[in-house]
Order: C-alpha cells, then sequence, then structure tokens
C-alpha cells in the first residue's frame, strides 16, 4: 500500500514511517521542519527512512503541495503533521496553531476527499478533554479545551467529522495521551527531567507536582495507528492511552531510581492551558480495534533516558 505520512520528521511521524515500511508499505513523508525545535533533532529522525527506497521525503508545507497529484496514488494518509505545543499556543502565535492544524487539516481533507482513500488517520490529542468532569475520559465525554492548541487539534476533529458526513470520506482520530519515548520533543517534560538530571541542573515543575497524566509509549501509539489502519471504524474517534496514570512527583521518583540520583526539583506555577489530570478510557479502542497497551511506564523511562544519554554529542547543545 502506499501511504502519506504528515510530519513525518517528527517525534511520532519518524516512528511510523519506520514501522510503515517495516510492514511493506511505501511512504511518501512530508515536513516543513516547522522552526518549534532544532531542525538536526528532525533529521536525525529522519536517518533511517531515508536509506529505504521505498520511501520518498518531500520538504514542504501542506498548503503549499500539489496535492492534486500527490494523493493520486495514495491508499492510507496519517495525518500527524501540529504546530505543537500548549503554552506557546497563545496570543499572536495563535495563527501559526490555526494554519498549521486547523487550515492545513481542511486543505488535506478537501483534497482527499474524491481521491478513493482507504483511511484517513488523524493525530488528535487529549487536550481536547481539557475541564471535563469525566474521569477516566471517554470519548463521549463533552470536551471542554483549556488552552488554544486544545482548540484547534478539536477543530481538526470536527473537521474530519464533517468530511466523513457529507463526503464519505474514512477519516479515523485518535486522541493520544501523552506520548513519551526516544525521539520525544525537547519541550516534553520527561525529555527535560532527563536531560536535567543527566546534567545536573534543575528541573522546572509547572504546578504542585500531584497533577497526573495517562503517559503512553511511542510504540503503543504506533500499534494503535496501524489497527486504525486495518480496523478502524469509519467516523470513529479512539482514546490512546498508555494506562500508566501517575503523578509527575510519581515519575520523578522512577527517574530518580533509574538515574540513581535525587533530581533538583523547584516547584514553579501552573501555566495557563495546562490540565490538571488526564485518564483515558480506551474501552473503544480495545473493542473495536484491539489495542491495549504493551510498554510499562518503568520500562518506557528507561528506554528515553538511555535514549538521551546515548545522545550524538552534536545534538546534546540544545
Amino acid at each position: 500500500m502506499r501511504c502519506l505520512v504528515t510530519g513525518t520528521a517528527g517525534f511520532i511521524g519518524s516512528h511510523l514511517s519506520e514501522r510503515l515500511i517495516k510492514e511493506g508499505h511505501d511512504v511518501i513523508g512530508v515536513d516543513s521542519f516547522i522552526d518549534y525545535y532544532p531542525r538536526r533533532l528532525k533529521e536525525e529522525n529522519l536517518k533511517i527512512v531515508l536509506t529505504s527506497r521505498n520511501f520518498r521525503f518531500i520538504e514542504k508545507n501542506i498548503l503549499d503541495l500539489d496535492l492534486n497529484s500527490i494523493l493520486n496514488d495514495i491508499d492510507y494518509i496519517f495525518h500527524q503533521a501540529a504546530q505543537a505545543g500548549v503554552r506557546a499556543s497563545w496570543g499572536r502565535d495563535f495563527k501559526i496553531y490555526s494554519d498549521n492544524n486547523v487550515l492545513v487539516t481542511q486543505v488535506l481533507l478537501e483534497g482527499s476527499k474524491e481521491k478513493g482513500i482507504k483511511r484517513f488517520i488523524y493525530a488528535s490529542s487529549s487536550s481536547v478533554y481539557g475541564d471535563t468532569k469525566d474521569i477516566p475520559m471517554r470519548e463521549e465525554s463533552f470536551p471542554l479545551p483549556v488552552s488554544p492548541y486544545g482548540v484547534t487539534k478539536l477543530a481538526g476533529e470536527e473537521l474530519c467529522y464533517l468530511y466523513w458526513k457529507n463526503f464519505g470520506l474514512p477519516v479515523i482520530s485518535l486522541r493520544y495521551f501523552t506520548v513519551y519515548g526516544p525521539r520525544q520533543r525537547p519541550d516534553m517534560a520527561f525529555n527535560r527531567f532527563i536531560t536535567a538530571i543527566l546534567n545536573d541542573k534543575e528541573i522546572h515543575l509547572y504546578g504542585d507536582g500531584e497533577q497526573t497524566r495517562d503517559f503512553t509509549y511511542i510504540s503503543d501509539i504506533i500499534e494503535a495507528n496501524i489497527l486504525a489502519m486495518e480496523r478502524g471504524r469509519e467516523g470513529g474517534v479512539y482514546n490512546i492511552g498508555g494506562g500508566s496514570r501517575i503523578s509527575i512527583n510519581g515519575v520523578l521518583g522512577i527517574l530518580k531510581n533509574i538515574g540513581k540520583k535525587e533530581p533538583e526539583v523547584r516547584y514553579m506555577d501552573v501555566q495557563k492551558g495546562d490540565m490538571r489530570h488526564t485518564y483515558a478510557d480506551i474501552k473503544k479502542a480495545q473493542d473495536e480495534l484491539g489495542f491495549s497497551p504493551y510498554v510499562r511506564l518503568e520500562d518506557g523511562l528507561k528506554e528515553e533516558f538511555n535514549w538521551l544519554l546515548h545522545i550524538p554529542p552534536y545534538l546534546k547543545n540544545r
């Protein structure tokens, strides 16, 4: 099958591209290298796929692509591209998010509606839930995003739904719950925590540390995408969580054991847009996709710790 992966140089997109190639599929990967974190990290993510004859890379913004020709022979679309970051999505920067999360999604959906796409899989986020009172969070829970980023991801979901409802485009939305593992973005908590521990620096923790998250290891996220490709219900929305709900203070305790040193932590004010708790009800994904998270948090943290410990020297000065 021929697959299009947007955001192919990113954390999730690069892992997904590798898995699809390993499964024997041809992959067109698109990435515009949005300047959210250093380009060299994304280039490192692409090293493996660029050696494959089954991979074609296009460096371009989706808004500038000739989608009419590119999508002619595509069977599956994995739309991972987005402007990431909850805390950076306020104020003037919101246009970056509306362009790259909403407009790009609409343009890609519009270009796909008459191309015979077998599945259009959209990467959504637990951020859409925001202040919902339902814990665990269910797909039927009323979404109340508390960040502009969450608003744009929910808007993307709604666009997917209307293109399914009106044009029969076989869309599936996967709501990722806090993804971690090797290649995690440098702004994300685990990357920051481990980097600080390895360099004997202070960890800046927003809030009291008792906020909880449902953490999901990268390989479980990739497996969910493959299952959605094979079995996902058209128009469906699925929570993809790791079953590892824990407080941030609990995470620091695990990292203390892995790194064999006491993290130095400075507790800081809660940031606007941060959710207090996330916890995924994954029954729908279990029943309809056959999804079940495999990697325990302690094992996944060891993998990310080891990756950051051995990351090439030219990538460490970030």
